[in-house]
């Protein structure tokens, strides 16, 4: 279901997020540390930039995956 205000933003998990940030964060991509904010791409991100975040993502996601199952 879209969220589309605090309270419905309030039920994401927290665990899997900080899960999905560290993960990053080990792989040289720094995110915002907060779920609530916004990820911002520029002309500053160049074809390297974008292939870390691209290669840094399926481990992440795992990391969530498995946070959000308790793992």
């Amino acid at each position: 279901e879209p969220v589309r205000d605090f309270a419905g933003a309030s039920t994401t998990d927290s665990a899997a997020y900080a899960a999905f940030f560290h993960a990053m964060l080990d792989r040289q991509v720094y995110l915002p540390p907060s779920a609530y904010e916004a990820w911002f791409v520029s002309s500053a991100h160049d074809d390297r930039a974008v292939s870390t975040v691209l290669d840094a993502l399926p481990e992440a996601a795992r990391a969530a995956a498995a946070a959000a199952e308790g793992a």
